[in-house]
Formats: structure tokens, C-alpha cells, sequence
């Protein structure tokens, strides 16, 4: 059945991957432990780099601060590319054309190795190889896409070829690019799969063990309240670094982005990755792209689900979430009459750098055993597992030909116009300091509902729970002193400068703020207003 409405408001907001797959628990850290590696962080590119070293020979404890896969990894739509979302054109202006080979072959080898682990482990986690067809948006010249062809054929990608139209026999949205040979899996399944084999091979995963404090040295030490892990090295795979106050922050810039997971009838649209270019003209992540594929439904059931993401925006720098999610069923259902119901909504954070390139290697200004792996640029999956493989050769000492291109100490001089425009952005957020509140008093916010308060001199973050009492904590991120903003849809205090998030009691749910927010004194009478 068609639907000619919206029917967002019977979604659940929460991840298609979170609803369809179960995850092993593990316990917390309760007593000092020594490894040859401590991995901080249990997403993606943790739990890669923990299989692998443990493959390498090197004994691994991995820490994370929630359950497993519990942060960005678990927002994915886990597209498996090697088609860049920045395009192989801007990959060769950026980095030259050696730069944009190793970026193709890097991403090519991801898709392989997971793969291959799937197979080797037989780990069910409906791993597919697929087209991939990148094309245009409304507007926009075909030349993008001639453009594109030729950088990629440089890059090694010969077997792109351009198409007249997409294998849709429901719209016509022109002429495409056809990158053969992508992937696709359920990110969850799969971790939870990896997971396992890292506990079985003597591996140690601990849940619930927020890393206090990370130092390298000639013994790196990880603080986990009053336990310690020592170890050779360690690598910091949180997303967005907790180790590092400025160096890698000031190189990238955090970006909200939008998903739908939608019913359709099964085999209505043929199984591929879909790209569309967006706007080439509004240069940077505020451009409305869009990106899609399918993954089946459980079971025997007649429908799968089309997921479709977009809309992004810099984090902390809206709260429209709903109009979001409005926006992509509206674009959705132009182009897919198939479409019924919306049934899963949700959001994610993309950590965009500013040459298209994550940062994995050794952190700068930091010992020579602390690594850490950030910056997925819109292709977390794919980076995660790079991360994996080249952090893995570094530590054991193997060469690499991707170290270059990736190390988190590099400076790609001719992405300097994106690094003034991100800088001039952030700079701005601090004038939330001489602004007023959200609200002039506590009693404008509602049941369930945060705000910001002008307090004389302070900002003060409150969030009235359901049954009306209030819970008040300092408005400024302790990382580098922004003003928090609530986030109506996730129930979140988001940092608009570099992207940390708390959630609505002020605990810190992601970095590169490492601790929560600070607690206020409580108001006078005179102060409630």
C-alpha cells in the first residue's frame, strides 16, 4: 500500500540495527590489568583493532564507558564504499594523485577484510557485495559525474563506468556512476560476531569503564576511576579523541546527520548503494545529500526496509530534528512511490576533517605508544577498519603505504579554506556567553524538556524530568569552554564547537569532553524566578 502522508509520528526513534540484532554483554573493569595494547573504545574501529592485534600476537584489553558498539557505530547506515563521499576529484586536489590511490585502495581493502573476517569466523551479519551509483541532484551539471570518472579511473578505480540512468524503472533520476564491487552488512551483527572471537582468542572486553585519564610513556597508563591498565601502547578509538584538547579538534568539525528506515515490498528496489552528489555549489556538510540502501527484515517477512540519510547540519547548531526527518520522507517518497510506512528514525554524528581523510596514527603531541583513530568524514565503517589494519601494522612494526595519507600530524595546505570557514564557525559559539537564556525562567520548561538559563554571570543547563523536578548542571562543556545546546529530539546537551554531547542528567556520552557537566549550587528563592 502506497501512503500518500507522512506518518512520522509512529516511528521509533531508534536504530534499525539496534532493534534487529542483540549484543553480548561484558562486565566492568574491577581490578589493575596489563596488556601489550589497551583500546579505548568499543565501536568499529576498537574492536577491529582488537581483533587484529590479537590475530598479530599481542595480548588486547578493550574499555568502553557503555556496552559495546553503544555509540556511533550503532547510528551507522553502514554503507561499505570506496567510492569517497568527497569525491576522488577533491581527494586528488588535496592530496595529490598517489594520496587519492591510497584512499581507493585503503577503502577497497576495508571492504575485503570484512569480508574476510565474516567468512573466517562465520559471522552472520549479512555481509552483501553491490553495486554502488553515485548521481546527480536536481540542477546539478553532468560534468560532476564526468569529473569524477576520470579522477577515479586515476585513482585505480578503472572499473567505474558512467550510465545513462539507475537500474529504477520508477524515476529517472539521469545519468549515473556505477562503482561495482561495494559492500553492505549489519554493523551490529557484526560486532557482536567480532566481539566474541575477541573474548574467545583470551581477549579482554570491559563495559561500564570510562577512561579517566590516558598517558603514554614508556608504560602507557589508562585511569579507570581507581583501577589501572598498563600496557605498550594505546589507542584512543572514541569517536571524537577524550586525549587530546586541541591538536586533531582544531582539523575537523562535528556534523549531524538524519536517517529513516522505511517498509517496502521486498525486490521493489533493486539492492545497491545510492549516492546523490548534492549541491557541489554549497561546498561543505550543510548541503542537503542524501545517501541510501536496503537492508531485509527479519525472518520471512514480504517487506525490507530502504534506509535513506541526510540533511546534516553542524552539531549543537540546530534542534529541528523532526523537520529533518520530515525533509527525507518528503524527498523519499518523490522518488520511491513504493515507500510505505516510516517505521525507524534516528540521528548520528559525523566527524568531518577538513580534507575528506580520517586521522589514524600516532596522536600528535603525545608519546610515541599513544594512537588514535577519528575523523570518519561520512565513511565510519569503512575507516573504522582501516584503522584496524594500519594501526595494527605500526604497533607490530610493519610498513604501511596508506601512513601518509592518514597520519593525524599531517597538513594538507590546500584544504586551508575549509579549516578558516570551520575555525570562523566555531570562534562564533562562544558569543553564547553574552547572550541571554533559552528561557527567563525555570517555569517555561516543560515536562521532559531541557534549557539554558542566564543565571547572572553563569549559564546553567536544566532539564525538568517527568515528574517536574528539575536537574541542574553547568551549560559550559568542559572541553574547551562552549555553551551547551538542547537537543529536543535525543533528549542531549550538544556542544556546538567540537561536537561533545552529554545526555539530559549532564553525563557525558561523547567526546572529546571526557568528563560530565559540572554541578551548579543550587538557586536561591529569589533566583527561581
Amino acid at each position: 500500500m502506497i501512503r500518500s502522508q507522512p506518518v512520522l509520528e509512529t516511528a521509533r526513534n531508534e536504530p534499525l540495527w539496534t532493534a534487529t540484532a542483540k549484543l553480548p554483554k561484558f562486565t566492568r573493569l574491577t581490578k589493575n590489568v596489563q596488556a601489550d595494547v589497551c583500546i579505548v573504545g568499543a565501536g568499529i574501529a576498537g574492536l577491529s583493532c582488537g581483533y587484529l592485534l590479537m590475530k598479530a600476537g599481542k595480548s588486547v584489553v578493550i574499555l568502553d564507558d557503555g556496552p559495546i558498539a553503544s555509540g556511533m557505530t550503532s547510528v551507522t547506515t553502514a554503507h561499505l564504499a570506496n567510492a569517497i563521499d568527497d569525491r576522488f576529484y577533491e581527494m586528488e586536489r588535496l592530496h595529490g594523485e598517489f594520496g587519492s590511490r591510497m584512499a581507493a585502495e585503503s577503502h577497497t581493502a576495508a571492504i575485503n577484510r570484512i569480508e574476510a573476517i565474516s567468512k573466517l569466523e562465520e559471522i552472520d551479519c549479512d555481509f552483501t557485495r553491490l553495486d554502488g551509483y553515485l548521481f546527480l541532484s536536481p540542477g546539478e551539471p553532468e560534468e560532476i559525474l564526468d569529473r569524477e570518472l576520470a579522477a577515479a579511473h586515476r585513482a585505480g578505480l578503472t572499473d567505474v563506468e558512467k550510465m545513462s540512468r539507475m537500474p529504477w524503472d520508477f524515476y529517472d533520476a539521469g545519468p549515473c556512476l556505477r562503482f561495482p564491487n561495494q559492500g553492505q552488512f549489519h554493523p551490529l551483527k557484526y560486532l557482536s560476531g567480532l566481539a566474541k572471537v575477541i573474548k574467545r582468542g583470551g581477549g579482554r572486553i570491559y563495559t561500564e569503564s570510562h577512561a579517566d585519564r590516558i598517558e603514554g610513556g614508556a608504560k602507557a597508563t589508562v585511569q579507570v576511576g581507581e583501577r589501572t591498565v598498563t600496557a605498550d601502547a594505546v589507542i584512543v578509538a572514541t569517536n571524537s579523541p577524550i586525549n587530546d584538547l586541541v591538536a586533531i579538534h582544531t582539523k575537523q568539525a562535528p556534523y549531524m546527520t538524519y536517517v529513516i528506515g522505511a517498509r517496502i515490498p521486498r525486490g521493489s528496489v533493486p539492492p545497491a548503494l545510492y549516492w546523490d552528489t548534492g549541491p557541489e555549489s554549497t561546498q561543505g556538510r550543510e548541503a542537503p545529500y542524501h545517501y541510501i540502501r536496503l537492508q531485509r527484515a527479519p525472518g520471512r517477512r514480504a517487506h525490507e526496509y530502504l534506509i535513506v540519510g541526510g540533511e546534516d547540519h553542524k552539531s549543537g547548531q540546530a534542534d529541528d530534528t523532526q523537520e529533518r526527518h520530515r525533509r527525507l520522507e518528503e524527498w523519499t517518497r518523490n522518488r520511491f512511490p513504493m515507500m510505505e510506512e516510516v517505521e525507524f528514525v534516528w540521528a548520528g554524528q559525523v566527524m568531518e576533517t577538513i580534507d575528506g581523510v580520517a586521522f589514524i596514527g600516532r596522536n600528535p603531541l603525545d608519546a610515541d605508544n599513544v594512537y588514535v583513530v577519528t575523523g570518519d568524514s561520512g565513511m565510519g565503517m569503512t575507516h573504522g577498519t582501516i584503522a584496524g589494519i594500519l594501526l595494527t601494522d605500526l604497533i607490530v612494526g610493519r610498513d604501511n603505504p596508506w601512513a601518509k595519507l592518514y597520519d593525524p600530524t599531517r597538513k594538507t595546505v590546500r584544504a586551508f579554506g575549509t579549516f578558516a570557514k570551520e575555525a570562523i564557525n566555531m570562534a562564533a559559539q562562544y558569543t553564547d556567553w553574552v547572550t541571554g537564556g533559552d528561557v527567563s525562567g525555570v517555569e517555561e520548561i516543560g515536562l521532559d524538556q531541557g534549557a539554558v538559563l542566564r543565571r547572572g554571570l553563569r549559564k546553567v543547563a536544566i532539564y525538568r524530568d517527568e515528574q517536574g523536578a528539575m536537574h541542574e548542571r553547568s551549560a559550559v562543556c568542559n572541553h574547551l569552554g562552549c555553551i551547551v545546546h538542547w537537543n529536543t529530539a535525543e533528549k542531549t546537551w550538544d556542544c556546538p564547537c567540537h561536537g561533545s554531547r552529554f545526555d539530559k542528567h549532564g553525563k557525558v556520552i561523547n567526546g572529546p569532553a571526557n568528563d560530565d557537566l559540572a554541578p551548579v549550587e543550587p538557586p536561591s528563592a529569589e533566583s527561581n524566578g
